[in-house]
């Protein structure tokens, strides 16, 4: 006779954690615990997309950033570039000044210049100039004054200078004295000046030999030098004196001869 398997009874205990068991409930029974430890929808994909849009975004703005700063320089160079086209270049006078440099009232006892007058030295002093450029073209050379640096045919071996200011209008006047030796023989004395009024020019080689005379003196803005022209080539190991006499503006900006001021207890010196 066989005997038969004896099985636990079913009890509705039992029904609930095999249902439990199937809803994925970890066999818990149906309750507050149940709910807690039951599965959660997983955030990483979703976090993922954030960082996504949020790493788009810095680099839209990046972007957005650089073109903007592109075009306000671009647009700040096409500005300098209409106002130089508009201003243009800055002419020499017969007597050497610049158009817009500082200029002097005539002192006591000296006749005032004429317009007509200063109008017909100022051209004659750029067709010379001119006649001189293209003398220069034909030799396929630059003239010294055009070149960037300064022409070494002459070597500076002693300045003297001599300043005088006046606070009352912020103007100066100033003598210099150079001492310059030859090493090639040249008819031109080419420095460096901008923004002076050139009152006299003496080229002298000593108190015997007398002074070698000055045709002409001219500006060239594009270099921003001053040109002497002398009649005759200066001689090879020989030293000569260079005296200019000249005036100025005290300048209120970073340029040459310039002004700055400060205030101390609400007083501006």
């Amino acid at each position: 006779m066989a005997l038969e398997e004896k099985r636990p009874p079913v009890t509705p205990m039992m029904i609930e954690e095999e249902a439990a068991l199937r809803n994925g409930s970890r066999g818990l029974p149906p309750g507050p615990w149940a709910e807690a430890a039951g599965p959660r929808p997983r955030t990483t994909e979703r976090h993922i997309a954030v960082h996504k849009r949020l790493v788009l975004g810095f680099a839209v703005s990046i972007l957005a950033l650089l073109a903007v700063t592109m075009i306000a320089v671009l647009l700040s160079v096409r500005f300098e570039e209409c106002g130089a086209a508009a201003a243009g270049p800055p002419r020499s006078s017969g007597n050497g000044s610049l158009a817009g440099a500082a200029q002097q009232p005539p002192g006591p006892g000296q006749p005032p210049g004429r317009p007509e007058e200063g109008a017909r030295g100022g051209e004659a002093a750029e067709e010379e100039e001119e006649e001189e450029e293209e003398e220069w073209q034909r030799r396929q050379e630059l003239p010294p004054w055009a070149r960037p640096r300064l022409p070494r045919h002459l070597r500076p071996l002693h300045y003297n200078l001599m300043l005088s200011a006046f606070m009352e209008n912020f103007t100066f006047s100033g003598e210099v004295n150079v001492q310059l030796e030859v090493h090639n023989a040249s008819r031109y004395i080419v420095l460096h000046a901008h923004r002076m009024h050139i009152e006299a020019v003496r080229v002298a080689e000593d108190k015997l030999a007398g002074e070698v005379r000055v045709a002409r003196t001219f500006f060239y803005p594009q270099t921003q030098v001053f040109v002497v022209v002398l009649n005759r080539s200066l001689e090879v190991q020989r030293s000569y004196n260079l005296k200019i006499i000249y005036n100025a503006l005290i300048e209120n900006e970073l340029l040459g001869f310039f002004r700055s001021s400060y205030v101390l207890h609400g007083e501006r010196r």
